[in-house]
Protein backbone atom coordinates (compact mmCIF):
# COMPACT_ATOMS: atom_id res chain seq x y z
CA UNK A 1 0.00 0.00 0.00
CA UNK A 2 1.48 2.98 -1.42
CA UNK A 3 -1.15 5.81 -2.48
CA UNK A 4 -2.27 8.65 -0.45
CA UNK A 5 -4.99 9.86 0.12
CA UNK A 6 -5.69 6.87 2.39
CA UNK A 7 -8.90 5.07 2.58
CA UNK A 8 -10.91 3.72 5.63
CA UNK A 9 -10.48 0.46 4.34
CA UNK A 10 -6.78 0.77 4.13
CA UNK A 11 -6.44 0.50 7.82
CA UNK A 12 -6.43 -2.77 9.67
CA UNK A 13 -5.73 -3.41 13.47
CA UNK A 14 -3.51 -1.92 15.30
CA UNK A 15 -5.33 0.75 13.43
CA UNK A 16 -2.05 3.15 14.93
CA UNK A 17 0.64 0.94 13.66
CA UNK A 18 -1.25 0.41 10.21
CA UNK A 19 -1.74 3.96 9.87
CA UNK A 20 2.31 4.51 10.67
CA UNK A 21 3.09 1.97 7.89
CA UNK A 22 0.48 2.98 5.67
CA UNK A 23 1.94 6.90 5.69
CA UNK A 24 5.50 5.48 5.47
CA UNK A 25 5.30 3.35 2.57
CA UNK A 26 3.38 6.70 0.87
CA UNK A 27 6.24 8.19 1.75
CA UNK A 28 8.63 5.84 0.46
CA UNK A 29 6.80 5.51 -2.88
CA UNK A 30 6.96 9.44 -3.38
CA UNK A 31 2.91 9.57 -3.22
CA UNK A 32 3.50 11.83 -0.05
CA UNK A 33 6.82 14.13 -0.98
CA UNK A 34 9.57 16.07 0.86
CA UNK A 35 7.63 19.19 2.43
CA UNK A 36 4.10 17.96 1.89
CA UNK A 37 1.64 19.25 4.61
CA UNK A 38 0.32 16.92 6.30
CA UNK A 39 -3.22 16.61 7.28
CA UNK A 40 -4.60 17.91 11.28
CA UNK A 41 -4.90 15.43 13.45
CA UNK A 42 -8.42 15.81 13.62
CA UNK A 43 -9.27 15.92 10.07
CA UNK A 44 -7.35 13.10 9.34
CA UNK A 45 -8.80 10.97 12.06
CA UNK A 46 -12.60 12.15 10.93
CA UNK A 47 -11.66 11.17 7.34
CA UNK A 48 -10.54 7.79 8.39
CA UNK A 49 -13.13 7.13 11.13
CA UNK A 50 -10.48 6.94 13.45
CA UNK A 51 -9.67 8.73 17.27
CA UNK A 52 -7.83 11.82 17.36
CA UNK A 53 -5.32 10.26 19.85
CA UNK A 54 -4.59 7.56 17.27
CA UNK A 55 -3.98 9.61 14.67
CA UNK A 56 -1.39 11.45 17.16
CA UNK A 57 -0.10 8.08 17.96
CA UNK A 58 0.85 7.27 14.41
CA UNK A 59 2.27 11.42 14.13
CA UNK A 60 4.55 10.03 16.74
CA UNK A 61 6.09 6.90 15.51
CA UNK A 62 6.46 8.52 12.15
CA UNK A 63 8.20 11.19 13.94
CA UNK A 64 10.36 8.91 15.55
CA UNK A 65 11.29 6.83 12.53
CA UNK A 66 12.83 10.94 11.14
CA UNK A 67 10.30 10.49 8.18
CA UNK A 68 8.19 13.14 9.46
CA UNK A 69 8.25 17.05 12.09
CA UNK A 70 5.98 18.19 13.63
CA UNK A 71 6.01 22.52 14.03
CA UNK A 72 4.43 24.38 16.76
CA UNK A 73 1.73 26.12 15.38
CA UNK A 74 2.33 24.91 11.48
CA UNK A 75 1.45 21.38 11.61
CA UNK A 76 3.22 18.31 10.71
CA UNK A 77 5.14 17.87 7.28
CA UNK A 78 7.61 15.27 5.57
CA UNK A 79 10.95 15.90 6.19
CA UNK A 80 12.88 17.06 3.59
CA UNK A 81 16.74 16.25 2.26
CA UNK A 82 18.31 12.86 3.13
CA UNK A 83 16.99 11.05 6.04
CA UNK A 84 20.32 9.33 7.95
CA UNK A 85 18.22 7.78 11.23
CA UNK A 86 17.49 4.06 10.80
CA UNK A 87 14.84 3.06 13.10
CA UNK A 88 16.22 -0.49 14.13
CA UNK A 89 14.42 -3.40 16.18
CA UNK A 90 16.97 -3.97 18.82
CA UNK A 91 17.27 -1.69 21.96
CA UNK A 92 20.00 0.95 22.43
CA UNK A 93 20.54 0.29 26.08
CA UNK A 94 22.02 3.51 28.20
CA UNK A 95 25.67 3.08 29.55
CA UNK A 96 24.75 3.54 33.28
CA UNK A 97 22.15 0.24 33.31
CA UNK A 98 22.35 -2.01 30.69
CA UNK A 99 19.27 -4.33 31.15
CA UNK A 100 18.89 -8.23 29.77
CA UNK A 101 19.53 -7.54 26.21
CA UNK A 102 17.57 -10.06 24.29
CA UNK A 103 17.21 -7.51 21.33
CA UNK A 104 20.77 -8.16 19.68
CA UNK A 105 21.14 -11.89 17.83
CA UNK A 106 24.69 -12.56 18.39
CA UNK A 107 25.98 -16.00 19.53
CA UNK A 108 26.64 -16.89 23.45
CA UNK A 109 29.32 -15.13 24.99
CA UNK A 110 31.42 -18.42 25.63
CA UNK A 111 35.01 -17.90 27.77
CA UNK A 112 36.29 -20.12 25.07
CA UNK A 113 35.76 -17.51 22.08
CA UNK A 114 38.33 -14.59 23.87
CA UNK A 115 41.06 -17.59 24.75
CA UNK A 116 40.55 -18.39 21.10
CA UNK A 117 41.10 -14.74 20.14
CA UNK A 118 44.71 -14.27 22.52
CA UNK A 119 46.01 -17.87 21.20
CA UNK A 120 45.19 -16.43 17.78
CA UNK A 121 46.61 -13.35 17.85
CA UNK A 122 50.39 -14.42 19.42
CA UNK A 123 50.52 -17.12 16.42
CA UNK A 124 49.54 -14.33 13.88
CA UNK A 125 52.05 -12.24 15.58
CA UNK A 126 54.69 -14.63 14.96
CA UNK A 127 54.21 -15.31 11.46
CA UNK A 128 52.02 -12.46 9.78
CA UNK A 129 52.23 -12.60 6.19
CA UNK A 130 53.77 -9.75 4.28
CA UNK A 131 50.74 -9.27 1.77
CA UNK A 132 48.63 -9.05 4.87
CA UNK A 133 50.54 -6.41 6.23
CA UNK A 134 52.05 -4.53 2.99
CA UNK A 135 49.30 -5.75 0.30
CA UNK A 136 46.95 -3.10 -1.60
CA UNK A 137 45.77 -5.41 -4.38
CA UNK A 138 41.95 -6.84 -3.45
CA UNK A 139 42.92 -9.37 -5.51
CA UNK A 140 46.08 -10.52 -4.12
CA UNK A 141 44.08 -10.22 -0.86
CA UNK A 142 41.37 -12.66 -2.26
CA UNK A 143 44.08 -14.93 -3.70
CA UNK A 144 45.65 -15.56 -0.12
CA UNK A 145 42.41 -16.52 1.46
CA UNK A 146 40.25 -17.74 -1.19
CA UNK A 147 41.78 -21.41 0.15
CA UNK A 148 39.99 -20.39 3.77
CA UNK A 149 37.18 -19.27 2.56
CA UNK A 150 35.81 -22.27 0.15
CA UNK A 151 36.79 -23.87 3.16
CA UNK A 152 34.42 -22.98 5.43
CA UNK A 153 31.37 -22.21 2.55
CA UNK A 154 31.83 -26.22 2.04
CA UNK A 155 31.03 -26.56 5.68
CA UNK A 156 27.43 -24.59 4.30
CA UNK A 157 27.11 -26.98 1.53
CA UNK A 158 28.30 -24.50 -0.93
CA UNK A 159 30.97 -25.95 -2.53
CA UNK A 160 32.62 -23.35 -5.59
CA UNK A 161 36.00 -22.28 -6.79
CA UNK A 162 37.68 -20.06 -4.97
CA UNK A 163 37.93 -17.49 -7.79
CA UNK A 164 33.35 -17.48 -7.19
CA UNK A 165 34.23 -15.98 -4.14
CA UNK A 166 34.54 -12.56 -2.96
CA UNK A 167 35.63 -12.04 1.02
CA UNK A 168 34.28 -8.98 2.98
CA UNK A 169 34.31 -7.33 5.95
CA UNK A 170 31.13 -9.22 7.13
CA UNK A 171 27.54 -10.35 5.65
CA UNK A 172 26.62 -6.48 5.26
CA UNK A 173 28.84 -5.47 3.11
CA UNK A 174 27.97 -8.89 1.52
CA UNK A 175 24.72 -8.03 0.97
CA UNK A 176 25.53 -4.73 -0.06
CA UNK A 177 27.46 -6.01 -3.23
CA UNK A 178 24.99 -8.09 -4.07
CA UNK A 179 22.56 -5.96 -4.24
CA UNK A 180 24.55 -3.15 -6.25
CA UNK A 181 24.87 -6.01 -8.55
CA UNK A 182 21.65 -7.64 -8.87
CA UNK A 183 19.65 -4.78 -9.28
CA UNK A 184 19.47 -1.44 -10.71
CA UNK A 185 17.80 2.27 -9.52
CA UNK A 186 13.98 1.44 -9.49
CA UNK A 187 14.37 -2.61 -9.80
CA UNK A 188 12.00 -4.61 -7.26
CA UNK A 189 13.27 -7.45 -4.98
CA UNK A 190 11.29 -9.67 -4.22
CA UNK A 191 10.77 -10.84 -0.18
CA UNK A 192 9.38 -12.84 2.71
CA UNK A 193 6.35 -10.81 4.71
CA UNK A 194 9.04 -10.48 7.20
CA UNK A 195 12.79 -10.42 6.60
CA UNK A 196 15.95 -9.09 8.09
CA UNK A 197 15.50 -5.58 9.24
CA UNK A 198 18.92 -4.22 7.38
CA UNK A 199 17.21 -5.10 3.89
CA UNK A 200 15.07 -2.01 3.83
CA UNK A 201 17.25 0.73 4.40
CA UNK A 202 19.71 -0.77 2.14
CA UNK A 203 17.24 -1.02 -0.65
CA UNK A 204 15.90 2.28 0.13
CA UNK A 205 19.51 3.90 -0.42
CA UNK A 206 20.35 2.10 -3.37
CA UNK A 207 16.92 3.27 -4.88
CA UNK A 208 15.38 -0.13 -5.00
CA UNK A 209 12.21 -1.39 -4.11
CA UNK A 210 10.99 -4.37 -1.96
CA UNK A 211 8.26 -6.50 -2.58
CA UNK A 212 6.44 -8.51 -0.62
CA UNK A 213 5.92 -12.30 -1.02
CA UNK A 214 3.28 -14.62 0.40
CA UNK A 215 4.31 -17.14 2.03
CA UNK A 216 3.00 -20.51 3.98
CA UNK A 217 4.76 -22.45 7.31
CA UNK A 218 7.29 -23.75 5.16
CA UNK A 219 8.51 -20.21 3.80
CA UNK A 220 7.99 -18.18 0.79
CA UNK A 221 5.56 -19.34 -2.01
CA UNK A 222 7.08 -20.29 -5.47
CA UNK A 223 4.08 -19.75 -7.51
CA UNK A 224 3.18 -16.01 -5.50
CA UNK A 225 7.57 -15.63 -6.50
CA UNK A 226 6.49 -16.22 -10.09
CA UNK A 227 3.76 -14.16 -10.25
CA UNK A 228 5.53 -11.55 -8.64
CA UNK A 229 8.48 -11.75 -11.10
CA UNK A 230 5.73 -11.77 -14.16
CA UNK A 231 3.73 -8.57 -13.07
CA UNK A 232 6.58 -5.85 -12.08
CA UNK A 233 10.32 -5.22 -12.06
CA UNK A 234 11.53 -7.56 -10.13
CA UNK A 235 14.80 -8.58 -10.86
CA UNK A 236 16.12 -10.30 -7.51
CA UNK A 237 14.64 -12.66 -4.95
CA UNK A 238 16.55 -12.28 -0.98
CA UNK A 239 15.82 -15.37 1.16
CA UNK A 240 16.80 -16.12 4.36
CA UNK A 241 16.54 -19.91 4.26
CA UNK A 242 18.47 -21.13 7.35
CA UNK A 243 17.24 -20.08 10.72
CA UNK A 244 18.72 -16.24 10.53
CA UNK A 245 15.06 -14.82 9.14
CA UNK A 246 12.74 -13.46 12.14
CA UNK A 247 10.68 -16.80 12.45
CA UNK A 248 13.62 -18.20 13.01
CA UNK A 249 12.47 -21.57 10.14
CA UNK A 250 14.55 -23.74 8.47
CA UNK A 251 13.68 -24.25 5.06
CA UNK A 252 13.01 -27.71 4.20
CA UNK A 253 15.03 -28.69 1.10
CA UNK A 254 12.24 -29.56 -1.09
CA UNK A 255 10.65 -25.70 -0.98
CA UNK A 256 14.63 -24.68 -1.96
CA UNK A 257 14.57 -26.63 -4.66
CA UNK A 258 11.05 -24.93 -5.85
CA UNK A 259 12.15 -21.65 -4.95
CA UNK A 260 15.45 -22.76 -6.73
CA UNK A 261 13.63 -23.58 -9.95
CA UNK A 262 11.00 -20.20 -9.87
CA UNK A 263 13.91 -18.16 -9.84
CA UNK A 264 15.81 -19.96 -13.13
CA UNK A 265 12.34 -19.68 -14.78
CA UNK A 266 11.51 -16.57 -14.25
CA UNK A 267 15.24 -15.05 -14.78
CA UNK A 268 15.57 -13.61 -11.08
CA UNK A 269 18.80 -13.58 -8.84
CA UNK A 270 18.87 -14.85 -6.09
CA UNK A 271 19.88 -13.13 -3.13
CA UNK A 272 20.35 -15.54 -0.08
CA UNK A 273 21.63 -14.63 3.49
CA UNK A 274 22.84 -17.32 5.61
CA UNK A 275 24.34 -15.27 8.35
CA UNK A 276 24.35 -18.58 11.55
CA UNK A 277 26.24 -20.08 8.64
CA UNK A 278 26.70 -23.74 9.96
CA UNK A 279 25.58 -23.22 13.50
CA UNK A 280 22.78 -25.63 12.32
CA UNK A 281 23.91 -29.05 11.97
CA UNK A 282 21.49 -31.21 9.99
CA UNK A 283 20.07 -28.56 7.55
CA UNK A 284 19.40 -28.77 3.94
CA UNK A 285 21.87 -27.29 1.31
CA UNK A 286 21.47 -23.88 0.40
CA UNK A 287 19.01 -22.83 -2.09
CA UNK A 288 21.89 -21.07 -4.18
CA UNK A 289 23.39 -24.85 -4.41
CA UNK A 290 20.39 -25.84 -6.87
CA UNK A 291 21.03 -22.61 -9.01
CA UNK A 292 24.60 -21.03 -8.48
CA UNK A 293 24.39 -19.77 -12.32
CA UNK A 294 22.22 -17.04 -10.74
CA UNK A 295 22.43 -16.84 -7.40
CA UNK A 296 24.68 -14.67 -4.81
CA UNK A 297 25.21 -16.44 -1.73
CA UNK A 298 27.01 -15.32 1.53
CA UNK A 299 27.96 -15.82 5.27
CA UNK A 300 29.62 -14.49 7.27
CA UNK A 301 31.61 -15.56 11.20
CA UNK A 302 30.13 -13.07 13.51
CA UNK A 303 26.79 -14.73 14.27
CA UNK A 304 28.39 -18.73 14.68
CA UNK A 305 31.90 -18.02 15.96
CA UNK A 306 32.81 -14.61 17.54
CA UNK A 307 30.84 -11.20 16.96
CA UNK A 308 34.33 -9.19 16.15
CA UNK A 309 35.43 -11.40 13.91
CA UNK A 310 33.84 -8.99 11.13
CA UNK A 311 34.74 -11.25 7.78
CA UNK A 312 31.89 -12.62 5.23
CA UNK A 313 32.18 -14.86 2.55
CA UNK A 314 30.00 -14.18 -0.85
CA UNK A 315 29.88 -16.50 -4.02
CA UNK A 316 29.41 -15.19 -7.20
CA UNK A 317 26.83 -15.98 -10.31
CA UNK A 318 29.78 -16.41 -13.35
CA UNK A 319 28.07 -13.57 -15.10
CA UNK A 320 27.80 -10.84 -12.75
CA UNK A 321 30.88 -11.52 -11.21
CA UNK A 322 33.07 -8.57 -12.36
CA UNK A 323 30.41 -6.81 -11.88
CA UNK A 324 30.03 -7.51 -7.96
CA UNK A 325 34.20 -7.19 -7.69
CA UNK A 326 33.74 -3.49 -9.43
CA UNK A 327 30.99 -2.63 -7.10
CA UNK A 328 32.82 -4.31 -3.81
CA UNK A 329 36.11 -2.29 -5.20
CA UNK A 330 34.31 1.11 -5.27
CA UNK A 331 32.38 0.55 -1.49
CA UNK A 332 35.19 -1.32 0.48
CA UNK A 333 37.97 -1.54 -1.63
CA UNK A 334 38.70 -5.11 0.19
CA UNK A 335 38.43 -6.90 3.29
CA UNK A 336 40.61 -6.37 6.04
CA UNK A 337 43.67 -8.59 5.90
CA UNK A 338 44.02 -8.92 9.59
CA UNK A 339 40.91 -10.73 9.77
CA UNK A 340 41.27 -12.32 7.11
CA UNK A 341 44.43 -13.85 8.54
CA UNK A 342 42.84 -14.54 12.14
CA UNK A 343 39.94 -16.34 10.27
CA UNK A 344 42.24 -18.62 8.61
CA UNK A 345 43.99 -19.48 11.91
CA UNK A 346 40.68 -20.34 13.54
CA UNK A 347 39.65 -22.40 10.87
CA UNK A 348 43.01 -24.30 10.01
CA UNK A 349 44.17 -24.75 13.79
CA UNK A 350 40.53 -26.53 13.85
CA UNK A 351 39.38 -23.56 16.59
CA UNK A 352 36.47 -22.76 14.57
CA UNK A 353 35.29 -25.91 14.75
CA UNK A 354 35.74 -26.32 18.31
CA UNK A 355 34.03 -22.91 18.79
CA UNK A 356 30.81 -24.05 16.79
CA UNK A 357 30.77 -27.21 18.59
CA UNK A 358 30.63 -25.33 22.13
CA UNK A 359 27.83 -22.86 20.81
CA UNK A 360 25.48 -26.08 19.85
CA UNK A 361 25.96 -27.11 23.16
CA UNK A 362 25.12 -23.97 24.79
CA UNK A 363 22.31 -23.32 21.93
CA UNK A 364 20.91 -25.87 22.96
CA UNK A 365 20.28 -25.60 26.40
CA UNK A 366 19.50 -22.24 26.01
CA UNK A 367 16.65 -23.29 22.99
CA UNK A 368 15.31 -26.29 25.72
CA UNK A 369 14.51 -23.30 28.38
CA UNK A 370 12.99 -21.27 26.07
CA UNK A 371 10.76 -23.65 24.58
CA UNK A 372 9.74 -24.51 28.22
CA UNK A 373 9.09 -21.15 29.53
CA UNK A 374 7.99 -19.43 26.56
CA UNK A 375 6.05 -22.98 24.78
CA UNK A 376 5.75 -23.98 21.57
CA UNK A 377 4.01 -20.78 20.32
CA UNK A 378 7.67 -19.16 20.44
CA UNK A 379 9.23 -21.16 17.34
CA UNK A 380 12.82 -21.73 16.76
CA UNK A 381 15.12 -24.64 16.00
CA UNK A 382 17.42 -26.53 18.52
CA UNK A 383 20.53 -24.73 17.49
CA UNK A 384 19.09 -21.14 16.69
CA UNK A 385 20.18 -17.55 18.26
CA UNK A 386 16.36 -16.50 18.42
CA UNK A 387 13.03 -17.67 19.01
CA UNK A 388 9.68 -16.02 17.44
CA UNK A 389 6.72 -15.02 19.37
CA UNK A 390 3.89 -14.39 17.79
CA UNK A 391 1.19 -11.94 20.12
CA UNK A 392 -2.07 -13.41 21.39
CA UNK A 393 -4.76 -11.14 20.18
CA UNK A 394 -5.63 -7.72 22.06
CA UNK A 395 -2.22 -7.81 23.49
CA UNK A 396 -0.18 -4.75 21.91
CA UNK A 397 3.24 -4.87 20.79
CA UNK A 398 5.02 -1.86 21.98
CA UNK A 399 3.41 -2.24 25.13
CA UNK A 400 5.09 -4.71 25.82
CA UNK A 401 7.85 -3.84 24.71
CA UNK A 402 8.06 -0.77 27.07
CA UNK A 403 6.98 -3.18 30.00
CA UNK A 404 9.51 -5.41 29.41
CA UNK A 405 12.28 -2.76 29.12
CA UNK A 406 10.82 -1.26 32.83
CA UNK A 407 12.14 -4.78 34.02
CA UNK A 408 15.55 -4.06 32.59
CA UNK A 409 14.58 -6.68 30.00
CA UNK A 410 15.04 -5.26 25.73
CA UNK A 411 13.30 -7.10 23.52
CA UNK A 412 13.15 -6.73 19.31
CA UNK A 413 9.71 -6.30 18.38
CA UNK A 414 8.23 -8.09 15.02
CA UNK A 415 6.93 -4.92 13.58
CA UNK A 416 10.76 -3.77 12.66
CA UNK A 417 11.16 -6.99 10.16
CA UNK A 418 7.83 -6.58 8.52
CA UNK A 419 7.67 -5.83 4.64
CA UNK A 420 3.44 -7.11 4.57
CA UNK A 421 0.91 -8.10 6.70
CA UNK A 422 2.79 -6.89 9.68
CA UNK A 423 1.54 -9.18 12.92
CA UNK A 424 2.45 -8.37 16.84
CA UNK A 425 5.51 -10.52 17.88
CA UNK A 426 8.76 -10.48 19.79
CA UNK A 427 11.94 -11.26 18.89
CA UNK A 428 13.55 -13.21 21.56
CA UNK A 429 17.36 -13.58 21.42
CA UNK A 430 18.89 -16.00 23.22
CA UNK A 431 22.93 -15.14 22.69
CA UNK A 432 23.48 -12.44 24.75
CA UNK A 433 22.51 -12.57 28.51
CA UNK A 434 24.12 -15.65 30.88
CA UNK A 435 22.07 -18.48 31.43
CA UNK A 436 20.98 -16.89 34.83
CA UNK A 437 20.05 -13.78 32.81
CA UNK A 438 18.69 -15.35 30.16
CA UNK A 439 16.15 -17.14 32.61
CA UNK A 440 14.67 -14.34 34.24
CA UNK A 441 14.50 -12.32 30.79
CA UNK A 442 12.24 -15.66 29.35
CA UNK A 443 10.11 -15.42 32.73
CA UNK A 444 9.43 -11.57 32.49
CA UNK A 445 8.35 -12.53 28.66
CA UNK A 446 5.79 -15.51 29.63
CA UNK A 447 4.15 -13.05 32.47
CA UNK A 448 3.93 -10.45 30.50
CA UNK A 449 1.96 -12.07 27.50
CA UNK A 450 0.02 -14.38 29.64
CA UNK A 451 -3.54 -13.13 29.42
CA UNK A 452 -4.88 -11.79 32.92
CA UNK A 453 -6.36 -13.72 34.99
CA UNK A 454 -10.17 -12.69 36.21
Amino acid sequence: MSHWPLRREDITRPAYRSLAQAMAAAIDAGSLRSGDRLPPHRDLAYQLGLSVQTVSRAYEELIRADLISGQVGRGSFVKSGPRETVEVPWFRAPADRPPIDMSMMTPVRLPLIAQAWRDSLHRVADRMPDPAMYSFRPRQTMALYGGMAASWLARCGMVVPAQRILITNGNTTAMQVALMSAGEPGDEIATESSTCHTLAPACRYLHLRLRGIAGDARGMLPDALRAAARSGRVTAVFLLPSGAGPFARIMDRERREELALAARETGLTIIENDALGPLSPRRPPPVSSFAPDCSFYFTGLSKSLSPGLRLGFLTMPESLAERALNRHQAMAWMATPLMAEIASDWIDSGMADDLLAAQRVELAIRNRLAQRILGAEATGFPHGLHRWLPLPPGIDEQDIIHRALREDVALAPGSGFSVIDSVAALRICLGGPDLQELERGLNVVARLVSPPRH
